[in-house]
């Protein structure tokens, strides 16, 4: 039976990555709709296609990679200030880095309702994954449960946009969500035998269309 303290972890993992946590993450598509505005997506199957290709070879397995190295230094009293930088550097377009920092210090503001001193190493523009990753150690919440539970997180939000963006159904969207259960599984576990060597990307198309969202005439969303 789990104890006491990893029971507490749990229920504060739940509450970061909910979506009524209060960090904005309703307002960014990082670029998905403009995949959907300029045809690269026309329904269901095509959004499950761009999950996959963003867990597998885009810019979630970065963060998933940055997350577990933030949970790593973090357990280990190690420095952030570097990895902070390289999570920013690493940002696609203007959006996506504004994205991931506004979400970073939304995160950070909001869980001052649990103070830590890790609090106070997460100051200026913090990319969201890294913040996530040092705040989940720093409670004793495990690396693996904390990925898995932001890659989830991520694909939760995409199936939202595209519900918004009329693509498909709340009905369909569960059904995407169950089909993407094993994947975020998956790569969650992959990840955490991953370090910074291993960061990268292959999912051109995806980073060349946030960076034309930012040009787009008629948006619903900041990314």
């Amino acid at each position: 039976m789990p104890s006491s303290s990893q029971r507490q972890a749990l229920l504060r993992l739940l509450a970061w990555l909910s979506p009524a946590f209060p960090i904005g993450a309703f307002s960014y598509s990082a670029g998905l709709e403009s995949a959907v505005v300029e045809g690269h997506i026309a329904d269901g199957n095509g959004l499950s296609a761009w999950m996959r290709l963003l867990l597998r070879d885009g810019g979630l397995r970065n963060d998933a990679i940055l997350l577990i190295e933030a949970h790593r230094r973090q357990s280990a009293g190690g420095e952030l200030t570097d990895l902070l930088e390289m999570a920013s550097a690493l940002a696609g377009s203007m959006e996506r880095y504004q994205e991931s920092t506004r979400l970073g210090e939304a995160f950070v503001k909001a869980a001052s309702a649990w103070p830590h001193p890790v609090l106070q190493r997460l100051n200026g523009p913090v990319a969201y994954s890294v913040v996530v990753g040092a705040i989940a150690a720093a409670h004793g919440v495990d690396a693996g449960d904390t990925v898995s539970a932001f890659l989830h997180a991520q694909v939760q939000q995409a199936i939202s946009v595209g519900i918004r963006l009329g693509l498909i159904g709340q009905t369909a969207g569960l059904e995407l969500l169950a089909g993407l259960e094993g994947e975020v599984l998956d790569i969650a576990l992959e990840m955490q035998s991953l370090g910074l060597d291993d960061l990268g990307s292959a999912s051109i198309i995806a980073e060349t269309l946030s960076m034309r969202h930012e040009a787009q005439y008629s948006r619903l969303f900041q990314s």
